[in-house]
């Protein structure tokens, strides 16, 4: 029988990654990417204490998008600002710690 080394409990019955899910400060936020496309960016989540791909794999299904991990962050493509919010509150996040911020960052200025 494996024991987990940071609380000492058996591999089974481990409550780590759920103690962490509580603690995390998870900023949700909304950029402008190239030619105008939005991506959602969730980001705080440590990456030490929760699989942050298998998170952004369900996401990514929760949420109908595609995305990707990169950097300590989750980037999906679209709009999914409220839709994350519930699905990591389901999830064991909780939502108070979720930040949800209406900012939007232009990339780039075209030349004409």
């Amino acid at each position: 029988m494996k024991v987990c080394e940071i609380c000492g409990l058996p591999e089974e019955l481990c409550v780590c990654e759920e103690i962490a899910r509580e603690i995390q400060k998870v900023k949700v936020y909304t950029v402008r990417r190239r030619f105008g496309k939005l991506m959602t960016i969730v980001e705080g989540i440590d990456e030490h204490d929760i699989d942050i791909k298998e998170l952004t794999k369900e996401l990514k299904a929760k949420c109908a998008c595609g995305g990707t991990a990169k950097k300590g962050q989750i980037e999906l493509q679209g709009d999914h600002k409220r839709r994350v919010k519930e699905v990591l509150a389901n999830m064991g996040f909780s939502s108070d710690t979720i930040e949800i911020k209406d900012r939007e960052d232009r990339g780039r200025k075209r030349r004409r």
